[in-house]
């Protein structure tokens, strides 16, 4: 799961993006507020981690733009503990959610996890299609309740396939959910990593729409 993270404090931002990404998650970091439009105009991303006291431009400045944009990408607030009237302002503007530094990584990861989740409309933390279900939490995978041992990056392509399930994915956009900047990609490696899940998960899983992209099946396809 790709997130955008807008912090201009470099010991905060090393860690946060260190220990998001031991969660699991994929960080792209960015010091300022217009290098956050810059990325979030060029890319899509699962959800944004905002600094309000950004250079350049604030964070409230960055989240107006991007709700007037009507760019609905989940966003977490990070706020000071003294400055209520901020996350007040944020929340109005179309913050989703907001958490008071010093930040508890694990809280922040399961506040983005559920603001991931309620924005493509799963109300439970586990995800589930066919007989395979995605636990994001444990990053846990098990099909007809055996437990099923992925990759890395076979586990963020199974994610966010169920997160849109019943939605066609191009390649492109399954590779910017589950590789960062500067992260290599081979010209087949979407392809390598679904035909990894089929053998795993079953072929009826994941179907491939010619000349588009990739959809995951809800439920099995009748035969």
């Amino acid at each position: 799961m790709r997130i955008l993270l807008a912090e201009d404090d470099t010991l905060l931002g090393d860690g946060l993006k260190a220990g998001l990404r031991q969660l699991g998650f994929q960080v792209d970091w960015v010091r300022d507020g217009e290098a956050a439009e810059h990325e979030l105009r060029a890319q899509e991303y699962a959800a944004v981690v905002l600094d309000l006291g950004l250079p350049r431009k604030d964070g409230l400045a960055v989240l107006k733009t991007l709700r007037d944009a009507r760019n609905a990408t989940p966003v977490l607030v990070l706020t000071a503990r003294d400055t209520v009237p901020d996350r007040i302002r944020g929340l109005d503007l179309g913050a989703d959610d907001y958490v008071v530094k010093p930040v508890d990584l694990h809280e922040l990861g399961a506040r983005l996890r559920a603001l991931v989740r309620r924005a493509h409309g799963h109300a439970h933390e586990e995800l589930a299609a066919q007989d395979v279900v995605l636990d994001p939490a444990a990053r846990s995978v098990r099909k007809a309740g055996k437990p099923v041992t992925l990759s890395t990056r076979e586990f963020d392509l199974l994610q966010i396939l169920m997160l849109n399930a019943g939605r066609v994915l191009s390649r492109e956009q399954l590779e910017q959910h589950i590789y960062g900047w500067g992260q290599e990609v081979e010209s087949n490696a979407i392809e390598v990593h679904v035909h990894n899940l089929r053998r795993k998960l079953g072929n009826a899983l994941i179907q491939t729409v010619r000349g588009v992209g990739y959809i995951l099946l809800r439920d099995a396809p009748q035969s």
